[in-house]
């Protein structure tokens, strides 16, 4: 959810700014998530088919933790409807990797020289024992990417910093170094919340983008990596290659990651300026076909673009869809639209149900007909 629509939400919310917390706090149990029989995938003949070949479930947010009581219940008295869109919270990156879900979202700010989102607004809606606490080893005060979902709202994260999401990567994937191709979707997040007193992002800017690839190759390792360069080759551009030579085999890409910018417009462009087809970025880019940086696309609704999706698919791109959003189907126990992404053929389907709420009641759970998370897919393989 963007941005835009949590200052709407924080103006009736909390009127001025430095408004107290409720008196009442009627505190929700941020249960731990169960951590179910810990397996990895295969996927049997997968290793020469290319990558759009398989089909594979992941998780949205996936650092994500749950909200501060008080600011749920804050936000709740505001409006109950959109404060549930965000009321979910994820295992562990490692975790999840473990029970052999292959793509991650990770949202990343901006923090060039440190401390920007080291105090957080709404731990001052709380009081003492009310919360953990945020950050005892002070990594937010250190330069570079910060993890979270909302500035000063929805601030709880598995990994706090990129580069300590990065190095769980690295180190999970050395222990399993012939996992299969792991998708990360990474999101530029630079929004403002309209109200006054929160935290201003910084932009991302050209410089911003080259300080992102360089953390990522920092810390995972380019050996650790399925870049563009290496996509595209030879090729004039490195749509030419996807639709022309196709994409590279899944037992070539085995123990490594392939990261996705999933951003349009403005941030977009300023990630491909001098940087035709992507050349030397270390992200693909969510862009259109018919540009030579065409390679991924996000199509988040299944249902409407189920025609769109299938013919790109056949084509050769590859494609993130999603079997749920805002946990409106959990709590209807509704998989009609994760139905439809397994029918499209979208390569990646995201969901925040891996395993079923810890936050409301509710069977909604999200993985293949065997219990996997990646199989064939049943619109791209070749019969």
């Amino acid at each position: 959810m963007k941005n835009i629509a949590w200052s709407l939400i924080l103006t009736s919310a909390i009127g001025s700014f430095g408004l107290t917390p409720p008196k009442e706090n009627h505190l929700i149990q941020a249960t731990s998530l169960v951590n179910h029989k810990k397996y990895l995938v295969d996927v049997p003949s997968a290793d020469n088919l290319p990558l759009n070949q398989i089909q594979v479930i992941g998780s949205h947010n996936s650092y994500k933790q749950p909200l501060d009581p008080p600011v749920y219940q804050m936000l709740k008295k505001a409006d109950s409807t959109l404060v549930k869109a965000i009321d979910y919270s994820h295992l562990s990156l490692s975790e999840q990797l473990d029970r052999g879900l292959l793509n991650l979202e990770i949202d990343i700010y901006a923090d060039v020289k440190g401390s920007k989102y080291a105090n957080p607004k709404g731990l001052e809606w709380s009081t003492a024992g009310q919360v953990k606490p945020f950050d005892p080893e002070g990594i937010m005060r250190e330069p570079g990417f910060k993890v979270m979902h909302i500035q000063d709202i929805d601030f709880r994260s598995n990994c706090l910093t990129f580069k300590n999401c990065l190095q769980e990567l690295k180190s999970w994937s050395e222990k399993h170094p012939n996992h299969l191709p792991v998708f990360i979707t990474v999101n530029a997040k630079d929004e403002a919340l309209s109200k006054p007193g929160f935290t201003i992002p910084e932009k991302f800017t050209a410089e911003v983008y080259d300080l992102l690839d360089k953390t990522i190759q920092d810390n995972l390792g380019s050996e650790k990596l399925l870049t563009p360069d290496m996509v595209r080759g030879k090729s004039k551009t490195l749509e030419t290659a996807i639709l022309q030579k196709g994409w590279p085999k899944v037992g070539t890409a085995k123990g490594k990651f392939v990261f996705i910018l999933d951003e349009t417009g403005p941030k977009r462009a300023t990630y491909i300026q001098n940087h035709p087809s992507l050349q030397g970025r270390v992200l693909f880019a969510n862009a259109e076909p018919g540009t030579p940086e065409a390679a991924f696309l996000i199509l988040n609704d299944p249902k409407k673009d189920l025609a769109k999706i299938q013919e790109l698919a056949k084509k050769g791109y590859l494609i993130r869809t999603r079997a749920d959003a805002n946990t409106v189907e959990a709590r209807s126990n509704d998989k009609s639209t994760f139905e439809a992404a397994c029918k499209s053929g979208a390569q990646i389907i995201s969901t925040d149900y891996y395993l079923p709420s810890t936050h409301f009641k509710s069977d909604y759970q999200i993985s293949f007909p065997d219990q996997s998370y990646c199989r064939l897919n049943p619109v791209t393989v070749k019969k």
